[in-house]
């Protein structure tokens, strides 16, 4: 009621083979997850992060000796700078450094604005690489841990895998001579 047809062999991947392709796997995930984490250092350096959002709330603390001095108490004058810079976080120029030099820098609002802008910008891009940083090592500890497996060791589950940390085994002891 038919034809005769021979079976092709199914191509075979040995165990070995598979833990190759499993560490040309890991490198390559571990190559990009340091070429990230360089992107990240350098947008580090010139970010600074001077006023990085999530950042804890900068305080200055005052001592005086009595109420009045507290409800007295000016921070531009003690501070030694004009009112509307002393919101300021950073880069804070003192009245005698005004009156000695001109205000580098923009200062009309537009450019201001803009600049600020970018700055948050840059801000987002950082934290994007960050977290895909941080996504590429959870890959490559998964992608190592699954190599693991496939030894012929015995071995217990002792930890669900998470997505961002991979699943964890307990290997039986086996002394190597």
């Amino acid at each position: 009621d038919g034809v005769h047809v021979i079976k092709q062999p199914k191509d075979e991947i040995t165990p070995e083979q598979v833990k190759l392709m499993r560490t040309q796997d890991i490198k390559y995930v571990e190559m990009k997850r340091v070429a990230e984490a360089k992107k990240i250092e350098r947008l580090k350096a010139e970010l600074h992060l001077l006023d990085a959002a999530g950042s804890s709330a900068r305080r200055h603390l005052f001592f005086v000796d009595t109420e009045r001095e507290v409800k007295e108490f000016d921070i531009a004058a003690h501070l030694d700078t004009l009112p509307e810079l002393v919101d300021r976080v950073y880069n804070r120029p003192t009245i005698a450094t005004l009156q000695r030099e001109a205000v580098k820098g923009p200062t009309d609002p537009v450019h201001l604005k803009k600049l600020a802008q970018q700055r948050k910008n840059q801000y987002d891009l950082l934290r994007q690489r960050i977290e895909r940083e941080k996504a590429m090592f959870a890959i490559s500890q998964k992608i190592q841990t699954r190599k693991d497996l496939l030894d012929k060791t015995h071995k217990v589950k002792v930890k669900k895998e998470t997505t961002t940390s991979p699943a964890i085994y307990k290997f039986k002891f086996q002394r190597k001579r």
